[in-house]
């Protein structure tokens, strides 16, 4: 293998360019330090120097006594897979579109004027509504209000507005897919943190903050996969372990707070000096409109700033205007109350099926959002191909995990389930489950 070179530099150089040009692709082995060192007549210092820059630039993988390979594109899980026209869709994630407004009637309301460059990059009404109203979850504190593309959009933002290719971040264990997929493609090492019926552990968040992360991505509620939302017990646990680590950035992402059933439980510290809340409007609004609501202290708003200030990645004042004028229209805030309604009724609809099937939810289980996880006793893989030539999409636990995990369990969304449907899936389901534990 041709790596040339005799600094960290040099020898980092000629890797990337042999992955360039194809020579080195993507799972190749680079050579064992010491052989390389050797090969080259330098210092194996030099070329362990060398590897790092290759990981921190994200052309390389360390893999522990795997050595270091040359790292590829993730391939990475998403929501709103398609599983085509066969199949009855419990698995995407996705809201139900007829509880959406229409975005384009409060396009073509009146007050919009084209944002030229240099314009303020967040419109002061939408600003100002959102300062109102998230102003009480706060404690008193101080604050700033941005906007971004949406709440994964946020979250990047933020993780990259303070960390570095390598730098580790708490997560939940089961995890949103999309935070799965942020980590991967910045290069962040992923610390699991597991949940349980009232949210992420304590005992968890302290061993992944007494490891070394810098930041830890939390949902207070609607946890997605598992609908699972903290309750004020467990906030004020999670608030006590985050206070002895105040320079950590804490992310919470209240991704369903409109539609949510649950109350808003801070998870921040008042200690914590680097914080976001993060409230999407994709889940009551539509996916589509690309927009998040983020509150922050001033320094992560100067950071942020920095980068969506730009010139050229604003958010779109002509989104920010929709927003502000379905926000702020009673048809629509009428309509989110019914969707919070009904979601409610439609995962608690499957609980009912799903119990008369004999398969009984974990106790105390109330499910918040737009999916319901239900565990299992046989591999998930298996109930979810069964599931599917049956005619169903559901989602295989074992894609939100973040760690190695035995546990099993899918995840299915019930944002549009109807009683027939429940009925009819909650039937296939346990018909699954008994041939699988007949085998």
């Amino acid at each position: 293998m041709p790596i040339s070179g005799t600094s960290a530099a040099e020898i980092a150089g000629s890797v990337r360019d042999l992955i360039a040009s194809g020579e080195l692709a993507p799972q190749d082995p680079l050579p064992p330090v010491r052989a390389l060192a050797e090969e080259l007549g330098v210092n194996r210092n030099t070329v362990a120097s060398a590897y790092r820059l290759l990981v921190t630039a994200g052309e390389a993988v360390t893999r522990g006594r795997g050595g270091t390979v040359v790292a590829g594109v993730p391939q990475l899980a998403s929501e709103g897979a398609w599983f085509g026209g066969r199949l009855t869709d419990l698995a995407s994630g996705n809201p139900d579109p007829e509880l959406l407004p229409d975005v384009l009637r409060a396009l073509r309301g009146d007050g919009y004027r084209p944002a030229l460059y240099g314009a303020p990059p967040v419109d002061e009404r939408l600003a100002g509504w959102a300062a109102e109203r998230f102003a009480p979850d706060l404690g008193g504190r101080p604050f700033r209000v941005l906007i971004t593309h949406g709440a994964v959009d946020a979250t990047e933002r933020l993780l990259n507005a303070y960390l570095t290719r390598g730098d580790a971040v708490a997560v939940e264990d089961p995890c949103f897919l999309a935070s799965i997929g942020t980590l991967r493609l910045n290069g962040f090492r992923t610390v699991a943190v597991a949940v349980d019926g009232q949210g992420m552990r304590p005992d968890a968040l302290r061993a992944a903050l007494e490891g070394g992360v810098r930041a830890v991505v939390c949902t207070p509620r609607a946890h997605n996969p598992t609908g699972v939302s903290i309750t004020g017990e467990r906030a004020a646990e999670l608030r006590a372990v985050l206070a002895d680590h105040p320079t950590v950035l804490v992310i919470e992402d209240d991704h369903f707070w409109a539609v949510s059933r649950a109350s808003y439980r801070r998870v921040t510290a008042p200690e914590n000096t680097r914080w976001a809340l993060v409230r999407s409007a994709s889940k009551f609004l539509g996916p589509d409109l690309r927009l998040a609501l983020l509150v922050c202290d001033e320094e992560t708003a100067v950071r942020l700033e920095t980068r969506l200030n730009t010139g050229t990645t604003w958010v779109s004042g002509l989104l920010q205007h929709a927003a502000h004028a379905l926000l702020t229209d009673p048809e629509v805030t009428d309509l989110t109350a019914r969707a919070r309604s009904l979601y409610g009724e439609r995962s608690a609809l499957l609980l009912t099926r799903l119990a008369e099937q004999g398969i009984d939810p974990p106790d105390g289980y109330r499910p918040d959002g737009l999916n319901v996880w239900i565990p299992l006793r046989t591999p998930a893989r298996q109930v979810t191909d069964a599931l599917a030539r049956r005619g169903w999409a559901v989602q295989p636990g074992d894609l939100f995990t973040s760690a190695t995990s035995t546990a099993q369990a899918v995840r299915v969304t019930t944002s549009m389930l109807t009683e027939d449907r429940a009925a009819r899936f909650a039937a296939d389901l346990a018909a699954v489950l008994h041939r699988s534990e007949r085998r």
